[in-house]
C-alpha cells in the first residue's frame, strides 16, 4: 500500500476519545494492511474524527474497511467511482435478494467514502451534494432496469431495448420516467435524505395492454419504493418520498403523463412552480421526462413578472412554524434544538429566497434557471436581480448550514436537521464542525442565521406605511375612501398634496375600492390597494399635473381584466409606482400605450430602473431558443419586445439614455429579435417545403435601424436577399419542392408576416420594403447576384445613399461577410461626384413637394434631420473609392469619419453632430409624450420635459454663445432650433449646393 496522503485541512480532534480508541483497535484487527494505515498519523486522525463523533462512521469504517483503505491510497475520486462501479456492470436480470444486496453495498462503500472527503476538505460541498445525488441515481437506474425487466418477463411490457447492457438503455422507450424533485434535482443532496421522486407513465410507449398500464407502473413505483427504502441486514439504500406527484391525496404512486400536464395547466400551485425549479429525470425514459417537463415549462416559468405568488410562499413558510415550531422550526433564531432548515434564519428561508426570485424573473431570463441554490444566487447576482452583498451573505450561510446538517445526520445516519437541545450534544457537533467550544460555534451559527433572517424579512415581510406624511414634521394626513360621502380630512389632505380637484380623485379612488373596476374586484386586490394608497397618492402628487396622470392611471386600471399582479408589483416596488407616475405624468402618448400594454410594466421593473436598457434585447434569443414550436417563439419574442421598448422609452423620457444611447438600445433590440426568429421561421417553413442545399436567407438592415438610430415608433427599413448554388434546382426534404426563387420569395414573406403580424401581445414592429432592388415592384427577396447586378446596373443615387446605412442583422455568417462585400462594392464602385449634385436635386424636389407638417417636423423642415443625413451620405458617396474608412451607417461616425479624412472641416462636422444629437433628441421626446403634434405650443409637462432634455445639448460647439446654458423657456428653445437649422443649411449649401427656400 502507498503512504497515505494528508488530508487537505485538518481533521476535527475526537470529541469522544475513548469511542475513537475503540474504532483504531478495531480497525486495526481487520487486517495487516488496516492496522498499518491505523498507525499512520493521516489513519490515526480520519479514524480518530470518524469514531470520535459518530457511531454511524464507525461502524461503516470497520465493515467496509476495505473501502476506506482504497480511498486513503487512490483518493476521494477514483475511490468513489469504483464504489458505483458494479451497478453500472450488473446484470438487471439478476434475483431480486442480489440486487437489493448490491445497492446497499454500493451505498455502504459510497457513503464511507463521501463523509471522509468531507470532514477531510477535500471535497466542497457541492462535490459532496452531487456525490450522494450520482448515488441515488445509480442506484435508481439500476433499480429501475431490474424492475422493467422483470415486467418484460411477465409479459406486460415490450421493451424496445430490453437485450441493452447499460440500465440507462434499459429503459429508453420504456414509457417510464422518474423525476428527481427537490435535492436530489438539484444534485443537491444531504447525508442522510430522502429522495423525493416522481413516477411518470405514458401508457402507448411499451404497455402491452395500454388500458392496464396505471397498475403495471404503479407496481414498478412501489416496488422501486421498497428497493430503496426497505432495511435489511446490509443496511437501506434511500427513504423515499413521492407525495410531489400531482394531487397525490387522489392520485396513484404513478400518474399518466398526460393527467400531469393537464394537472399543472389547470390546477397547479405556486409551490409546485417552485418545487419544479429543480425537477429534472433522474431515472427511466430520461428523452420522455425532458419532453413532459418540456411541456410544463410555461406553467413554472410565467411569462409575466409575477410578484403575487410571493404572499403564497411566504404562507407556507408561516405554516412551518406553526405545525413544526415545537420541534426546532422556531420563528426566532435561537441555537438549542434548532431546526437549521426549517428554522428562523435556516436553510429552507435561503431555497424560498432563491426560488421566489427565480420563479420572478427566470422566465424572462433562462439564464437564471439553474436549480442548484449557489448557481442560481450567482445568476440572479450576475443579473442584478438580488444585491451581490446578499446573494454573498446566503451562499456562505448556505455553505455553513449545510454543512452542519450534514454532521448532525452523520452522528447516527437520522434524517435530522435540528441541534441538540443538551450542552453534551452541542459540544459534539461543534467539535464536529471543527470549532474549539461549543460558544464560537454558536456565535459562527447565529451570525449566519440572523443574517439569513434580515435578507428573507426584506423580502417577505416588509410592508409598506399606512398613512401619508404631509409634511417635514410628519403630521400624518387621514386618507379615508370607505362610505358613499367624501371624508372632509382626507380632502384637504388631497388638496395639502397638491390635487386641485380633491373631490374627483377621492370619487375615483372610491370607485377603485368598491371594486367598479374589474381590476379591483378582488378581496385581495383591494387589499393591496389599501396598503398602497399613501404610496400611490404621494407618488402621482408629485408630477406637474397630479390630477390628470392619476386620471391616466384610473385609465390604465380600466384596461385591466385583473389588478392583483400589478398591484403586487408596485407593492414590492415602491421605486416602480414613482417610476410609472412620473411617465403618466410627462407622457400621455406613454400613458395610452401602457393601458394597451399592462405587460410592458415588467420590461420597466426587469431593466433595473433604466441602468440595463438592453436586458430585453439580452435574454431574447436564450428566451425562443427554449420555445417548444413556432408560435411560443413569436408571442415570445412579442413579448419581450414590446417590454422592451417600453422599457427604452421610458428611460429616455427620464433622460437615463441620451439618444444616442436610446437609439443604440432600440436597434439592438430589433436586431435580437430578428435574428432569434429567423431560424424558427426558417425550420417552420422547411418542415413543409425541405431546405434549398447550400442556400440560405439573410436580413438587411437600412435606415435607422441600419444606422442604429432608432426613435420611438421606428418601422423597420429591410431589404431580403438569399443565395445558393447555381446548380441546385429545388427544395428538398419536405412534403412539397420549389424552386430556389419561389422558395425564399415565400420564406422571406413568412419573415416579413412574423416581424409584422399583430398577435395577443402586439406586434413586433412594422415592415417597409420600398427600399429592396426595384422598389415595391420587385421580389420581397433578391439573390444576392441579382442585387448586385442591380446596384451595378439600374439603381438611382438615393438608392445608393440608402445603401450606406446597410447592415445585416441576421442569416448565416458567411452570408452576411458576402453581402456586407456586396453592399460595399456597390457604393465604391459608383463613388463619384455626381452624388453630389443629385443629392442636391432630391432635396429641393423634397422642399417643393412635400410642405413641413407644422412647427414640429423635426425631419423635413429646412436644415433638419434629413438634410444633416444628405450631407452625410452623399459626401460618402462622394469620396468613397478614394477614402473608403469613411464608410459608416450611423451619420455622426459618417460625419466623424469624413472630418478626420479632411473631406468636412472639423468645426462643420461637430455642428452637423450637435444637431443629428439635438433633432434626434427633440423628435424622440415629442413622439414619446404626444405622438404627432402641430401646434407651436407645447402642454407644460412636455415644453419641460424637452427643456430638460436638450439642455445638455444646446451648448455643444457650434452653436451661437448665447446657447450655451440651454433654454429657459419654449420660445427660446425654439429661437436656438432656427439657429442649428440655419448653421445646418449653410453647411449643405456650402458642401453640396445652393437651395431655394429658407430656414424659417
Amino acid at each position: 500500500m502507498r503512504p497515505a496522503t494528508l488530508p487537505a485541512r485538518t481533521l476535527p480532534a475526537p470529541h469522544d476519545r475513548m469511542a475513537a480508541q475503540r474504532l483504531l483497535e478495531a480497525f486495526a484487527e481487520r487486517g495487516a494492511a488496516e492496522r498499518a494505515y491505523a498507525a499512520t498519523p493521516a489513519g490515526t486522525a480520519l479514524l480518530a474524527a470518524l469514531g470520535g463523533h459518530s457511531p454511524y462512521l464507525a461502524e461503516l469504517a470497520e465493515r467496509e474497511s476495505a473501502t476506506l483503505l482504497r480511498y486513503a491510497e487512490r483518493g476521494p475520486d477514483d475511490a468513489f467511482a469504483l464504489a458505483l462501479d458494479p451497478l453500472g456492470r450488473a446484470d438487471p436480470d439478476a434475483a431480486r435478494p442480489a440486487v437489493a444486496a448490491l445497492l446497499r453495498q454500493a451505498k455502504r462503500q459510497a457513503a464511507l467514502i463521501i463523509a471522509a472527503a468531507d470532514l477531510a476538505g477535500q471535497w466542497p460541498l457541492d462535490r459532496v451534494t452531487g456525490a450522494l445525488s450520482t448515488l441515488a441515481e445509480a442506484a435508481i437506474d439500476y433499480a429501475c432496469a431490474h424492475l422493467l425487466r422483470e415486467a418484460a418477463g411477465r409479459g406486460e411490457l415490450r421493451l424496445p431495448r430490453a437485450g441493452a447492457r447499460d440500465s440507462r438503455g434499459v429503459a429508453r422507450g420504456s414509457g417510464l420516467v422518474i423525476l428527481g424533485m427537490g435535492k436530489l434535482g438539484g444534485g443537491e443532496l444531504n447525508y442522510s435524505s430522502d429522495i423525493d421522486l416522481m413516477v411518470l407513465y405514458d401508457p402507448m410507449a411499451a404497455a402491452c395492454n395500454a388500458e392496464r398500464a396505471g397498475g403495471l407502473y404503479v407496481r414498478i413505483a412501489r416496488d422501486l419504493v421498497k428497493l430503496m427504502e426497505e432495511r435489511t441486514a446490509g443496511g437501506y439504500v434511500f427513504r423515499t418520498d413521492l407525495r410531489l406527484r400531482p394531487d397525490p391525496a387522489a392520485t396513484p404512486l404513478a400518474v399518466n403523463i398526460a393527467t400531469a400536464i393537464s394537472y399543472y395547466e389547470s390546477l397547479g400551485q405556486n409551490w409546485e412552480r417552485a418545487a419544479m425549479i429543480k425537477a429534472r429525470p433522474v431515472g427511466g425514459d430520461r428523452a420522455l421526462g425532458e419532453h413532459f417537463l418540456s411541456e410544463i415549462r410555461p406553467f413554472v416559468w410565467r411569462r409575466h413578472l409575477d410578484f403575487a405568488m410571493i404572499a403564497d410562499i411566504h404562507s407556507i413558510k408561516r405554516q412551518i412554524h406553526v405545525a413544526h415550531g415545537a420541534r426546532g422550526a422556531h420563528a426566532e433564531v435561537r441555537v438549542a434544538g434548532h431546526d437549521v432548515k426549517l428554522g428562523r434564519g435556516g436553510i429552507r428561508e435561503i431555497e424560498f429566497t432563491t426560488q421566489v426570485l427565480q420563479l420572478i424573473w427566470a422566465g424572462r431570463d433562462p439564464g437564471l434557471r439553474d436549480p442548484t441554490t449557489l448557481g442560481a444566487l450567482a445568476a440572479l447576482a450576475a443579473a442584478g436581480r438580488i444585491e451581490r452583498r446578499a446573494a454573498a451573505d446566503l451562499a456562505d450561510a448556505y455553505v455553513f448550514l449545510r454543512d452542519v446538517e450534514h454532521r448532525l445526520q452523520m452522528v447516527a445516519d437520522r434524517q435530522t436537521q435540528r441541534l441538540p437541545e443538551d450542552e453534551e450534544g452541542l459540544a459534539r457537533i461543534a467539535s464536529f464542525m471543527g470549532f474549539a467550544d461549543t460558544p464560537s460555534f454558536a456565535a459562527t451559527l447565529t451570525g449566519h442565521l440572523n443574517r439569513v433572517e434580515q435578507h428573507y424579512a426584506q423580502m417577505f415581510e416588509r410592508e409598506p406605511a399606512l398613512s401619508h406624511d404631509t409634511g417635514a414634521e410628519g403630521a400624518g394626513g387621514s386618507l379615508v375612501f370607505t362610505g358613499a360621502q367624501d371624508d372632509p380630512e382626507t380632502l384637504a389632505t388631497l388638496s395639502a398634496m397638491g390635487y386641485a380637484q380633491p373631490a374627483q380623485v377621492a370619487g375615483m379612488v372610491r370607485g377603485w375600492h368598491h371594486g367598479r373596476l374589474r381590476a379591483t374586484r378582488s378581496e385581495r386586490a383591494r387589499e393591496l390597494l389599501t396598503q398602497l394608497m399613501p404610496t400611490l397618492l404621494a407618488a402621482f402628487a408629485a408630477q406637474r399635473e397630479p390630477d390628470a396622470a392619476l386620471a391616466r392611471f384610473d385609465t390604465v386600471l380600466s384596461r385591466m381584466a385583473a389588478g392583483v399582479q400589478m398591484l403586487s408589483l408596485f407593492h414590492r416596488n415602491p421605486a416602480l409606482l414613482r417610476r410609472v407616475a412620473g411617465i403618466l405624468g410627462a407622457a400621455p402618448a406613454l400613458a395610452n400605450h401602457l393601458a394597451n400594454n399592462p405587460a410592458s410594466l415588467d420590461g420597466l421593473l426587469a431593466g433595473g430602473g433604466g441602468d440595463d436598457p438592453g436586458a430585453a434585447a439580452a435574454v431574447l434569443p436564450a428566451l425562443l431558443k427554449q420555445a417548444r414550436h413556432f408560435e411560443e417563439a413569436l408571442d415570445g419574442a412579442r413579448r419581450m419586445v414590446t417590454e422592451g421598448k417600453f422599457e427604452i422609452d421610458a428611460a429616455a423620457l427620464e433622460g437615463v439614455l441620451d439618444a444616442d444611447a436610446a437609439g443604440a438600445a432600440r436597434s439592438a433590440l430589433a436586431d435580437a429579435a430578428i435574428g432569434a426568429l429567423l431560424p424558427h421561421v426558417a425550420r417552420e417553413f422547411a418542415a413543409r417545403f425541405g431546405k434549398v442545399r447550400g442556400g440560405a436567407l439573410a436580413v438587411v438592415a437600412l435606415g435607422k435601424l441600419g444606422g442604429q438610430e432608432m426613435l420611438p415608433g421606428s418601422d423597420l427599413d429591410l431589404v431580403l436577399i438569399y443565395d445558393h448554388p447555381e446548380d441546385a434546382e429545388e427544395s428538398r426534404g419536405g412534403p412539397r419542392s420549389l424552386p430556389p426563387s419561389v422558395y425564399f420569395s415565400r420564406l422571406a414573406q413568412q419573415v416579413i408576416g412574423a416581424i409584422t403580424a399583430p398577435g395577443a401581445e402586439g406586434k413586433l414592429y412594422e415592415a417597409d420594403m420600398r427600399l429592396r432592388p426595384s422598389g415595391n415592384k420587385g421580389p420581397v427577396a433578391t439573390s444576392l447576384s441579382a442585387f448586385t447586378r442591380y446596384h451595378a446596373e439600374s439603381a438611382w443615387t438615393w438608392e445608393r445613399m440608402a445603401l450606406t446605412r446597410a447592415r445585416c442583422v441576421a442569416g448565416p455568417p458567411a452570408l452576411r461577410r458576402r453581402i456586407g462585400q456586396a453592399v460595399r462594392g456597390a457604393i465604391i464602385a459608383h463613388a463619384g461626384e455626381t452624388a453630389i449634385a443629385d443629392a442636391v436635386a432630391m432635396r429641393a424636389r423634397m422642399l417643393r413637394d412635400l410642405p413641413v407638417d407644422g412647427p414640429w417636423d423635426i425631419k423635413a423642415m429646412p436644415g433638419g434631420m434629413v438634410e444633416v443625413e444628405f450631407i452625410a451620405q452623399a459626401l460618402q458617396l462622394a469620396h468613397a473609392a478614394r477614402q473608403p474608412k469613411v464608410l459608416a451607417p450611423t451619420t455622426r461616425l459618417a460625419l466623424a469619419n469624413l472630418a478626420r479624412a479632411r473631406l468636412l472641416p472639423a468645426a462643420e462636422a461637430e455642428t452637423l453632430i450637435a444637431a443629428d444629437r439635438l433633432w434626434r433628441t427633440t423628435l424622440g421626446l415629442l413622439r414619446l409624450t404626444l405622438g404627432r403634434w402641430r401646434q407651436e405650443a407645447l402642454p407644460a409637462p412636455t415644453a419641460a420635459a424637452l427643456l430638460r432634455a436638450t439642455a445638455p445639448l444646446l451648448g455643444q460647439a457650434g452653436v451661437d454663445a448665447g446657447a450655451d446654458a440651454g433654454a429657459v423657456d419654449l420660445p427660446a428653445f425654439r429661437q436656438q432650433m432656427r439657429i442649428q437649422a440655419e448653421q445646418v443649411r449653410d453647411i449643405f449649401e456650402r458642401r453640396l449646393g445652393q437651395l431655394a427656400g429658407g430656414t424659417g
